[in-house]
């Protein structure tokens, strides 16, 4: 069974499919595949009581194709997609941008786990380390924790599972390093219910809030706060400052340039400022489409 996405998003904007699948590296890691030769998804997901592994591919008419998807894993899908979000209006600044015009076709959609808690945990595990060591934690908490699916993919594992899991796990086998404590914690506080990292996806707290509620979190610091809100929670006034950004900015700009003064560069974009940082960093991802 086939079903159709459609890629608009809740201000009628297209969704440019290719380049939400390649917006961050971090929604590469499992339980998602992504390949960037034939652009496609592949994601194992909670259905009901187990899990349920489909595919997502592009279509015609600003439309993707799903394979093997249940109501329930269209509407995870579309979470993940942020088709729910409204970026008409970085759309209309962009425009008028010639370093960012191209991104008003319908880039800037940052594809998303399905829940805020997954996607902290996966950028704690970015943090300090090569991103090789990112995949092989992340892949153990999937292969190791993970609901699996008839066709043998596992979903990204529930708190209560990464909670009960001794720290021995995470030492010897996701090799987490002083991590483990942290996600244990985290998952712990998740599961018993003292924390709730999905009230995040409220638009009424302010981005300030936002940002001290992640500080307060084991093993997040600045970096993976501004991360978490540019990729989860579609806070984008933060520029995500790091080892690759900054370096990749002045390769960009000609010259290094401070912190402040990038942050300067983008403040027309309000609100969006670091959603725009982050597309004209990562335009190269995806190769244009040919006139």
């Amino acid at each position: 069974m086939i079903a159709e996405l459609p890629l608009v998003g809740a201000g009628g904007e297209p969704v440019d499919f290719r380049r939400t699948l390649a917006s961050h590296g971090v929604a590469s890691l499992p339980p998602s595949r992504i390949d960037d030769e034939a652009w496609t998804l592949e994601v194992t997901l909670p259905s009901g009581r187990g899990a349920r592994t489909v595919r997502v591919s592009e279509g015609r008419a600003r439309r993707a194709h799903v394979e093997g998807a249940t109501d329930s894993v269209l509407a995870q899908l579309r979470h993940m997609f942020r088709l729910d979000e409204d970026l008409s209006g970085f759309y209309t600044v962009a425009r008028d941008d010639p370093q960012l015009v191209w991104a008003a076709a319908g880039a800037g959609r940052m594809l998303r786990s399905t829940t805020v808690f997954e996607d902290v945990v996966k950028t704690i595990c970015t943090t300090n380390c090569a991103w090789s060591g990112t995949v092989r934690m992340v892949t153990s908490l999937v292969d190791h924790l993970g609901v699996a699916s008839p066709t043998g993919g596992h979903t990204f594992p529930r708190p209560g599972a990464m909670a009960e899991a001794g720290l021995e796990f995470y030492r010897d086998v996701a090799r987490a390093g002083y991590r483990g404590a942290y996600l244990q914690k985290l998952a712990d506080d998740v599961a018993s219910g003292s924390l709730d990292l999905e009230r995040l996806n409220d638009p009424g707290i302010p981005d300030d809030e936002v940002e001290q509620r992640l500080l307060a979190l084991p093993g997040v610091g600045p970096y993976a706060a501004a991360h978490v809100m540019l990729t989860s929670l579609g806070r984008y006034s933060r520029l995500v400052l790091d080892s690759w950004t900054r370096p990749t900015y002045a390769k960009l700009a000609g010259r290094k340039a401070s912190d402040k003064t990038i942050e300067h560069k983008f403040r027309r974009y309000g609100d969006f400022a670091g959603l725009a940082f982050w597309l004209l960093l990562t335009r190269s991802w995806v190769p244009d489409e040919p006139l």
